[in-house]
């Protein structure tokens, strides 16, 4: 990287930019509740007011603006309307939009003055709700441009002209340069956040970007260093208020880039700006922005060869989506060959399409060990066959409960973020009522432990019929106290996924995932969609296992579920391949929320000069046994128990937590653990 790229990653990550920030005393709710404002004008009200607090404030030698001085978005409701409204309604998670990508290239492809035109030519045919939502999306706009304009008269007192210059341009008209559209992005992406949403993505940055860039480097009017320079300090915007941004845990803040894959029509959306992409996040070594990559079978191998230089780099990305399982899977769910083509993901790792929908894909999670041990207390079954029927049976018991949890679902309105989608901004309604699909997404928790204690209960109960259901469950209960010997049994000597017969532990997992999913078959939720149900974990494989009793896989109670679709805490596994071919078996275009098989790769695999191609190819072998999402994470449980003993030398260790990467010493303590627990997996022979 340059040196003015080192003095700015460093002033970020040292944090020296927060002295501008302070914490704004706020009153809003109380006045709202007074006036009875309606939802969406308390949302533009509160964007509004946020953005007339800020300062303009800039990094040294920095060249993209804008960076968040207001340290606290006000409250829209008072406790007393909170408590009414969830009387009234069910909330996904804080109730605001979220886990979402709007459609940027619909604001940059025409810049903010023909944008904002858009919005008053519609108003001129909406009705009276539809006004009072465009007029809240104006206001909001208006509010952006006049805090550029003060941007742009500091800039000019300080001397900044550059940075002047290219907020003068995105004020004036639609973004020509390289640098200029990459002002308008931060722009936008720094005020949707501002607005009060989370988990907001950047969506297919290589193929949004592209224009622009090949514009500049082919006209002579940027080098490729230039605007490789450039391309790095965007990415460190990224980094600036990431911090306010925070999930269940310090760097789960959603933004999340795809890169490659096919563009709408099927044609190769790999282009120089992608390999940049993954260059520059490797030398930068930031957790921001996380990087997921679109691969299939006619992927060359050294483009998956430019990836495992970024896993070698022990960031945890990019993630793998492999388009020969999710655009089918997208398909059969409903999407339109061409919507399905454009997927991106959310957050994590939730498939998504940008721009056309806000779907609730991150509505809730079901533990799978759960669902097995009730049917296990509950059933009757004589043979294998009668007890599978009891469990599709339980699962379908868990599905129709969770719909009905959520049959009154609601989120606040936010018109700025919407109008960002043309569907809402066409419709003059929030995107989540406007949007062209309307599914939710279901996450399924703890599927090693679940497929393990399924194949234990095949072979104990019903094959050999060495103990009865009740007699395990007791022995369960009991947490093996006083079977020290069963559990040795059921933890060296039983079918394992990954591991010992992985093959006949692979066969219980294709009964799981089919049953999982045929548990929402022919169901739709309150807004009329289909449920997509996912082997992603989120963080309920903490959540799930925690107070969680003993499993017939040999786990003692408590002890932690594994994270997303991987093999269980502690199991020897035969090697990578043999995971691979384990977690590759089942049908996964019908399980397709998202949720990837997690492996973790001890930092020696990379120590041989031809390892980034050895990792290459067992990406490609994954994407070939039809495998639908690869995460690989690059760890040292040394270095990870050394870290915990003394954080301020490890600092900017990052580390994969369950769908995003964060730094190590930042992560509660149960987290931590179960991290280096899990780079603890040995291979066998």
């Amino acid at each position: 990287m340059t040196e003015r790229i080192a003095v700015l990653r460093e002033y970020i990550s040292n944090g020296r930019h927060r002295s501008c920030r302070r914490e704004i005393h706020w009153s809003l709710a109380e006045m709202f509740a007074a006036e009875k404002t309606s939802p969406v004008k308390r949302t533009a009200a509160a964007l509004c007011a946020v953005l007339k607090e800020e300062i303009p404030c800039f990094i040294p030698g920095s060249r993209i603006a804008f960076m968040r001085t207001v340290a606290n978005l006000p409250e829209l409701y008072t406790a007393e309307e909170v408590e009414a409204l969830k009387k009234q309604f069910s909330y996904s998670e804080k109730g605001v939009p979220f886990n979402f990508t709007p459609d940027y290239a619909s604001v940059m492809k025409i810049g903010l003055p023909a944008f904002r035109q858009k919005i008053v030519e519609r108003m001129a045919s909406a009705d009276e709700v539809q006004t009072e939502f465009l007029q809240c999306a104006l206001d909001s706009l208006d509010a952006l441009l006049e805090l550029i304009g003060r941007y742009i008269s500091e800039a000019h007192k300080r001397g900044f002209e550059t940075i002047a210059a290219n907020l003068e341009a995105i004020r004036s008209r639609a973004p020509e340069r390289f640098a200029e559209a990459l002002q308008l992005f931060r722009v936008l992406h720094y005020t949707l956040w501002c607005e009060g949403g989370y988990h907001i993505g950047a969506g297919r940055l290589d193929i949004l970007l592209y224009p622009w860039y090949r514009h500049d480097v082919e006209n002579g009017l940027l080098s490729e260093e230039e605007a490789f320079e450039l391309l790095e300090e965007f990415f460190l915007t990224f980094n600036i208020d990431s911090d306010l941004y925070t999930g269940v845990q310090q760097g789960d803040n959603g933004q999340s880039l795809m890169i490659g894959g096919c563009d709408r029509s099927g044609n190769e959306a790999w282009n120089e700006l992608s390999e940049k992409i993954l260059l520059a996040s490797c030398e930068l070594k930031l957790i921001d922005p996380k990087i997921n990559f679109r691969v299939s079978k006619n992927t060359p191998l050294e483009r998956l060869e430019l990836g495992s230089r970024l896993t070698r780099a022990g960031l945890g990305f990019p993630q793998y989506s492999n388009d020969d399982v999710v655009i089918p899977a997208l398909q059969k769910w409903g999407y339109s060959l061409e919507d399905a083509r454009d997927y991106s993901c959310a957050a994590c790792w939730e498939f998504i399409i940008p721009g056309v929908c806000h779907e609730f894909i991150n509505l809730d999670g079901i533990s799978l060990p759960d669902v097995l041990m009730t049917a296990a207390a509950n059933t009757s079954a004589v043979d294998f066959e009668q007890f599978c029927a009891d469990l599709k049976q339980e699962f379908r018991k868990r599905a129709v409960a969770l719909l009905e949890r959520y049959q009154n679902i609601s989120v606040m309105p936010a018109a700025f973020i919407s109008v960002l989608c043309p569907v809402a901004l066409e419709a003059a309604r929030n995107i989540t009522e406007a949007g062209r699909y309307h599914n939710w997404g279901v996450h399924g928790t703890g599927f090693g432990v679940a497929a393990d204690s399924l194949a234990a209960i095949r072979e104990l109960i019903f094959e050999t019929k060495k103990m009865t259901m009740p007699e395990l469950l007791e022995v369960l209960d009991d947490n093996f106290a006083h079977a020290p010997e069963l559990r040795a049994e059921l933890r060296s000597r039983m079918p394992k996924l990954g591991g010992r017969e992985s093959e006949r532990a692979a066969g219980s997992l294709v009964l799981l995932t089919r049953m999982w999913a045929e548990a929402w078959e022919n169901l739709t939720n309150a807004q009329g969609g289909v449920i997509r149900p996912g082997t992603g974990s989120a963080m309920y494989y903490i959540w799930h296992s925690e107070n969680f009793p003993a499993t017939p896989d040999g786990r003692l109670a408590g002890e932690p579920f594994s994270a997303n679709f991987s093999p269980s805490l502690d199991v020897p596994l035969e090697g990578p391949l043999t995971v691979i071919r384990a977690f590759s078996a089942p049908d996964m275009t019908a399980v397709c929320n998202g949720g990837p098989l997690t492996i973790e790769l001890h930092d020696s695999v990379f120590s041989s000069a031809d390892a980034e191609e050895k990792v290459a190819a067992m990406i490609g072998g994954f994407i070939r046994l039809g495998g639908h999402q690869l995460q690989l994470n690059t760890l040292n449980s040394n270095v990870l128990r050394d870290a915990q003993k003394h954080p301020e030398k490890y600092r900017e260790l990052i580390v994969r937590v369950w769908g995003w990467s964060g730094r190590f010493v930042e992560l509660d303590k149960i987290y931590q653990d179960h991290i280096i627990r899990r780079c603890g997996i040995t291979y066998l022979g």
